[in-house]
């Protein structure tokens, strides 16, 4: 059996959380009314938002998202079929969550791999690259549709990717192979994300009174 080299894998995965992303994009345009041009639109900016942030502020230049013409082909793809199927699965919320938990997971890790090979184990580095692509997308998604971002209301979001993160750098400090820690990342990372979900786990909030 052929072995997929690490690299071709890791852009397996981003592409995989771009669509992810971008169908949860793609659900919000629809729910809030928007016709096919504002679903295409909210699908891109979800879906390529964050890495391409990533991308600038790393000093990578084009940043994937204009270089590769797949991600915005996924995300178009993915925006069209939730145009003609959401009379299917307009009732199935749970959906859009479970592919937002999926791009928060792949994106984490995707992000913080892209860091490692720039910077190596740099701690600060690998931490905000895989936040900040993880987050990137959803915050400008629901800015854009007049809503308080997830990344701020709702069960543990942000927290779930630091511990995927974290997790990571810390089996990679430990020289357990990149392709190891990077599934093992996502996975760590999704679970937490769906698990936070179904019990309603949150942080602590400041009192009203």
């Amino acid at each position: 059996m052929t072995e997929i080299p690490f690299n071709t894998l890791i852009y397996v995965f981003d592409l995989f959380g771009t669509m992810a992303f971008a169908v949860t994009g793609a659900f919000k345009a629809i729910e809030h009314k928007s016709d096919i041009i504002g679903i295409l639109i909210l699908s891109i900016i979800t879906g390529v938002a964050g890495g391409t942030i990533r991308d600038i502020i790393i000093g990578r230049f084009p940043p994937n998202s204009i270089s590769d013409p797949w991600y915005v082909g996924i995300c178009v793809a993915s925006g069209i079929t939730l145009f003609f199927l959401h009379p299917y699965v307009k009732k199935h919320w749970n959906l859009f969550l479970k592919f937002d938990a999926i791009g928060l997971g792949v994106f984490s890790i995707t992000g913080a791999t892209f860091a490692y090979n720039i910077f190596g184990l740099n701690f600060l580095a690998i931490t905000f690259a895989g936040i900040l692509t993880a987050v990137g997308g959803g915050a400008l998604r629901d800015v854009f549709v007049n809503e308080i971002p997830f990344i701020f209301v709702k069960e543990l979001y942000v927290t779930a990717s630091f511990v995927g993160v974290l997790i990571f750098y810390g089996l990679l400090s430990a020289e357990v192979p990149l392709y190891v820690a990077s599934v093992i990342g996502i996975v760590i990372t999704t679970i937490l994300r769906l698990v936070a979900m179904k019990y309603n786990w949150n942080l602590p909030r400041a009192r009203e009174n």
